[in-house]
Formats: structure tokens, C-alpha cells, sequence
């Protein structure tokens, strides 16, 4: 089952506006659909994204990874999955993939970095947020 894969799952559907002249999912619409994720993965693990804003701590993408397998189309109803591992002391690596359903079709497989900075723009990871996830030092979730 995909959501064994995965630390978190969330599905989502595509509304006619995502798509270009070509009647597909704009490329640059499927950052919007896993931004969205790793909020709600946030929210789902007592993180809020808005909280950390309000204090001071912005979390902030570094480097996103887009490997783009099969376009979705109007109407498709999809799922996000996401995997979050400490990579270094002050970067996470968030693996997220997305499949259309309910085919299981491979859609995205994304590879993004994030870290936090404080209201100096000095990297300050929370600690409630860097105790969630394990450390690893490879490239795959």
C-alpha cells in the first residue's frame, strides 16, 4: 500500500486553471501541490508553519529537485507522498512523490531542501521541529 511508503499521505485533485495551453499541469503548479503537502505534513505532526512565521522563524526552501515522469490533466485526482530526514545540522531533505490514482501512476518524484532562519536571516533550526526527524547522510529517503 503506497501510504506504507510514506511518513505522511495527502490527496489532492486538479482543477481546470493548473492547466497550460497544452491541457496539462503547468510545471510550475506542482510546487504549489507539494509546498501544500509539507504543510499540512507539519500540521499534522503539531508543527504550525504560521506559529514559526509569527516567532521569527522562517522556513525556507534552498534547493528543490523536480524530476517531472508523466503530466496530470484536469480532473485527475492525485496523491503526495513525503518523507522528511535530517541531512545535516541545519538542512532537511523533504522526498516527496506524487501519483495520479487510482493507477498509481508516477507523476513527480521531488527532492527539496529546506531550513529554518531567524529574524536575523541566521539558520536556527526549532528544536520541536529538528526532534521530528531522523539523520541520515545519504540521497534517498
Amino acid at each position: 500500500m503506497l501510504s506504507d511508503s510514506y511518513s505522511f499521505t495527502y490527496e489532492m485533485s486538479v482543477r481546470d486553471y493548473e492547466c497550460d495551453m497544452q491541457g496539462i499541469v503547468n510545471n510550475s503548479v506542482y510546487q504549489n501541490y507539494i509546498e501544500h503537502v509539507r504543510h499540512e505534513y507539519l500540521k499534522q505532526v503539531g508543527l504550525d508553519f504560521s506559529e514559526y512565521t509569527r516567532q521569527g522563524i522562517n522556513l525556507v526552501v534552498v534547493r528543490a529537485e523536480l524530476d517531472y515522469k508523466y503530466p496530470l490533466t484536469s480532473g485527475d485526482i492525485f496523491v503526495v507522498g513525503i518523507n522528511m530526514h535530517r541531512q545535516s545540522a541545519l538542512k532537511f531533505a523533504v522526498y516527496q512523490d506524487i501519483f495520479r490514482l487510482p493507477d498509481h501512476k508516477a507523476v513527480l518524484k521531488a527532492k527539496i531542501i529546506v531550513t529554518a532562519l531567524n529574524k536575523r536571516g541566521r539558520p536556527e533550526i526549532p528544536e520541536a521541529f529538528a526532534a521530528l526527524f531522523s539523520t541520515t547522510t545519504t540521497d534517498t529517503p
